[in-house]
């Protein structure tokens, strides 16, 4: 049985069949802060022939328990793995109700190294945006499983397809494909109408990964933020993430300071995006200074 506190106050959230056996629970708009209980990553889950895929675990055990009471409410089918897409606060920490319950957990072992160098961190600014009643029960893990490869998992009697294209939005970020339906979950490599965040960022081999996926049969896209939408997204986050390294490199090359980047670097394109008073400064002022360095070295 769960150590954990009781979850009965917490709303389960909402499972939206995007494709035949193939659910979204969506997150909130916004940065993580205490209206949203930390609610904003999007989740979902896909039910095989044997059992149930969750993808993505949410921002503490709590918020792990409802997306595994949503599971309940649509099959009562074991849930039998729970894969996590990338390391980011938000998709993280919900791990520790599937792994009470003997649900592993998989992730790229680049996210997981990423995960265990800085979230002890993440896990800090939660409880103290969150509190530590909303985050009791929420620990830090290792992943049960860990993998380097683009991989065919079989753990549910139907396949998926994991697929990890190298240093993109993260250093281990991978997107899940299941190919009955086309529905992708895009994990940390798309978000939808949302500015994305570059701090573990490789623009360009973000770029790459963004071409691949515009070549695998996808029907509809759950992003990492956001509604579901579809491939016409990707075209969307390539134009902002180029837009912001044109922009930037303008700026360093104009020899503009520091101090100045976040409001020169306005994308006026982008302006109605979820975070981009916040995200979109930051993003310019972590790819000034990054390439700063590099022109220094």
């Amino acid at each position: 049985m769960p150590s954990a506190p009781s979850a009965q106050a917490y709303v389960a959230p909402k499972a939206v069949e995007v494709g035949p056996g193939v659910f979204m629970m969506q997150g909130e708009a916004g940065a993580v802060d205490t209206r949203n209980l930390g609610r904003v990553g999007n989740a979902g889950f896909i039910v095989g022939d044997t059992g149930v895929l969750a993808i993505d675990t949410g921002t503490s055990w709590r918020n792990g328990e409802a997306l595994l009471a949503t599971i309940r409410s649509v099959t009562d089918k074991p849930v039998r793995l729970a894969l996590i897409t990338h390391a980011q606060k938000d998709f993280l920490f919900g791990a520790a109700a599937f792994r009470e319950r003997g649900i592993p957990v998989l992730m790229h072992r680049k996210a997981a190294d990423l995960m265990a160098s800085r979230c002890e961190r993440c896990l800090r600014v939660l409880k103290e945006t969150l509190g530590e009643e909303e985050m009791k029960g929420t620990v830090m893990f290792t992943p049960d499983r860990q993998f380097d490869d683009t991989q065919t998992l079989d753990a549910i009697g139907r396949p998926v397809q994991v697929f990890y294209f190298g240093h993109s939005s993260g250093p281990g970020d991978v997107a899940v494909l299941d190919p009955r339906t086309g529905v992708l979950f895009a994990g940390g490599l798309l978000d939808q109408a949302r500015i994305p965040d570059v701090m573990d960022g490789d623009i360009d081999g973000w770029l790459v990964a963004l071409d691949a996926l515009r070549k695998l049969p996808i029907r509809v896209i759950v992003p990492g933020h956001g509604p579901r939408t579809t491939a016409a997204a990707i075209d969307a986050q390539v134009r902002y993430l180029t837009q912001l390294r044109t922009r930037v490199s303008q700026l360093l090359q104009a020899g503009t300071a520091l101090s100045e980047v976040p409001k020169a670097a306005a994308l006026p394109e982008f302006a109605d995006w979820d975070q981009y008073e916040t995200l979109n400064a930051k993003n310019a002022s972590t790819l000034f200074v990054r390439m700063q360095r590099e022109q220094l070295n």
